[in-house]
């Protein structure tokens, strides 16, 4: 593959437009690569010190709502000093022009090609983005492999959740952050601030080394990986005296202190998601053994319901946005959510504002909370997701919902006028049966039969999601092996007959699933060691690109690489998929540390095999995970006492009005 033409850092000023526009003209979707949306910042290039590119590896339709991203660009241009751009992503027709054309990555903001930047952070929320990582990196003219880069081009860091585990991607990231990002990179920021200000001295090796030294930052060519000859790590270490043997997460303790984004970006092509998203609390304790998320982003940090207030009322009055989401990984546990809710719901009663709720706990107060948040008219489906089609799975994964509940739910929510719910499941957990599986088609037909009787209509409909389940660092299922691909479809195939079996409720029932292959090779990349780069280069110089999309992503191309690069390090695809982990072996990740004690994972993974459910430590005593004392934080929850309204309508002075009886 020829690379396009590299460009010096000072030449970054100058916008490559002038080469691409010429091209889109000749490529799907020009609009995503035109830039200037609403909320996009340009700022001057010669009156900042440090510059960033930031990236979210996936197309624009993707990226663009990403909540990080836009919360890291927002926080960073807010530094009189600091600038930064974002880029994505471009589709396979551009790609092919650009390196026809010699035209590099460039930012959307301003054009201006990614190889001038400080600092090039790029965010994962899947390991499926890795090789659009490396086409980025390529098109940029920037040296693959992070060995060959010098002075002369950026700092490569990777952050998001799939960073948690960055070793897959080592040879070709300079650094990685774990955990929260709006304080990680202003320390970042002003570390290279002040290195370029003293003129840089021992050039990129002493900045790494400035950022290793915080404990932060993860600088994997600092650290030395030793294995035994059966394939197993022996040991990770520092190969520096000055670098810390672990590093740790950052954890942003005051949400309120951080009303991001206050200027969403207005995308100009169509994207995935388009509204204004507020995150109402970051991290989770309900303790589901397969999340990663809940895992990695405790303590429970909850925002102040005056707060969510203010940024709903800011947020939507910058934006236009009529659509407002309530995020995060279990927004009914709000101490709030109730009077948050209402409050909203009041507030823009008789206006063109729909709220909605992601996917609910399975419990009637969240039908409540529905019925709130559809005032205005608009319903849009219901999503439960009870996880696991028998009860005795759920309790393997601390899924704690009995099938009555979720009956109940339904039906309460069929009864109200909703005419479409969905439930999402997953296959292949740990200690999956046939039998398991199918308890998800008399699951779904007792939700029809219930809903019908309930309602006297026959007017309504239930979809059933299935995913592939991959075991994730950082969570009790860290040791579990996976089910092999052939095994998963079939097991989805026996459901589909068995909710088509009675052909009347089985009209009713919509079907969506992930066959097992994509799966497995997201097994592959979420506990993958160093080794597993070699299969990932070589995947994506097969021309793997858009991995995460089902019509780019071939099962075979990377069977292929793998069998062509892992018999050389004594291990093969098998090894990290289907292999069930020991006690005490090293995992890749263990120098990198979330929080969590890995001796209390090892129990709750014991717990699991042998059906005990976990309670949460919100609202019952401390069960000793280890985040909070390891990583001085604690649990943040309210209720404060306040009340949402009355903010002050929209166009006001922007003043909050103290509800009465409260002052502040």
């Amino acid at each position: 593959m020829s690379a396009p033409s590299t460009t010096p850092r000072a030449a970054a000023t100058n916008s490559v437009w002038p080469q691409l526009e010429p091209l889109l003209p000749q490529v799907s979707k020009p609009i995503q690569y035109v830039g200037g949306e609403l909320g996009a910042v340009t700022k001057d290039w010669d009156a900042a010190a440090v510059r960033w590119a930031l990236m979210y590896p996936d197309a624009y339709e993707v990226g663009l709502p990403n909540q990080g991203v836009q919360i890291l660009y927002e926080v960073l241009n807010e530094l009189p000093d600091t600038l930064a751009e974002r880029t994505y992503a471009v589709w396979p027709d551009l790609e092919n022009l650009m390196r026809t054309h010699g035209v590099p990555q460039f930012t959307v903001d301003a054009h201006r090609a990614v190889r001038g930047f400080d600092v090039f952070g790029i965010s994962f929320s899947t390991e499926l983005g890795y090789t659009n990582m490396l086409t980025a990196i390529d098109l940029a003219g920037i040296p693959m492999l992070a060995a060959d880069r010098t002075d002369a081009d950026p700092v490569i860091v990777a952050g998001g959740h799939a960073a948690f585990n960055p070793e897959p991607i080592a040879d070709f990231i300079d650094a990685a952050v774990l955990g929260d990002g709006e304080e990680a990179v202003l320390e970042i920021t002003a570390i290279v601030r002040e290195w370029k200000a003293e003129g840089s001295p021992g050039g990129r090796d002493e900045l790494l080394l400035r950022l290793a030294r915080t404990e932060s930052v993860y600088v994997p060519r600092f650290y030395d990986v030793d294995y035994l000859p059966d394939g197993r790590i022996q040991r990770v270490v520092p190969n520096r005296a000055d670098v810390p043997f672990r590093v740790h997460k950052r954890t942003t303790m005051d949400l309120d202190a951080w009303p991001y984004p206050k200027k969403p970006l207005v995308p100009l092509a169509e994207t995935v998601h388009e509204r204004y998203a507020v995150e109402i609390f970051r991290g989770c304790t309900r303790g589901c053994r397969f999340c990663q998320a809940g895992m990695i982003t405790r303590p429970v940090r909850e925002r102040s319901i005056t707060t969510v207030g203010q940024m709903v009322r800011d947020g939507l009055e910058f934006s236009g946005f009529n659509e407002v989401g309530l995020l995060s990984l279990s927004s009914a546990d709000h101490s709030e959510i109730g009077d948050m809710c209402s409050g909203l719901a009041q507030q823009y009663e008789g206006t063109n504002v729909s709220l909605s709720l992601p996917s609910t706990r399975v419990d009637a107060f969240n039908i409540d909370l529905a019925q709130e948040l559809s005032r205005n008219g608009r319903r849009t489906g219901l999503t439960f997701a009870p996880e696991g089609g028998s009860e005795r799975i759920r309790k393997v994964i601390n899924k704690m919902v009995t099938k009555e509940d979720l009956i109940r739910t339904v039906v309460t929510a069929y009864t109200n006028g909703w005419r479409q719910v969905k439930l999402y499941f997953m296959c292949g957990l740990p200690t999956e049966t046939d039998e398991d599986v199918l308890e998800i088609a008399e699951m779904a037909h007792e939700v029809i039969r219930a809903g019908r009787a309930a309602t006297g209509s026959k007017d309504i409909r239930c979809t059933v999601s299935i995913g592939g389940f991959v075991p994730k660092p950082h969570t009790p299922f860290q040791w579990a092996s996976m089910e092999r691909p052939e095994v998963i479809d079939h097991r989805l195939k026996i459901l589909k007959q068995a909710i088509n079996s009675d052909r009347s409720l089985g009209r009713a029932i919509g079907y969506r699933y992930h066959d097992g292959e994509p799966s497995l090779i997201e097994g592959l990349l979420s506990r993958g060691d160093r080794r597993v780069g070699s299969v990932i280069r070589k995947v994506w110089e097969g021309g793997g690109r858009f991995d995460g999309w089902s019509e780019h992503f071939s099962y075979q191309r990377w069977v292929d690489a793998a069998a062509e690069t892992l018999p050389a390090f004594g291990v093969d695809l098998d090894w990290y998929t289907t292999r069930q982990r020991e006690e005490l072996e090293v995992l890749p990740w263990d120098h990198l540390d979330s929080g969590l004690d890995k001796d209390w994972l090892w129990q709750d993974w014991q717990d699991s095999v042998s059906e005990f459910e976990q309670d949460d430590c919100r609202w019952t005593p401390c069960f000793d995970c280890g985040v909070c004392p390891s990583m001085d934080t604690e649990i943040q929850i309210g209720p404060t006492g306040k009340k949402l309204l009355p903010l002050t309508p929209l166009g006001g002075n922007g003043m909050k009005v103290p509800a009465a009886g409260h002052s502040h």
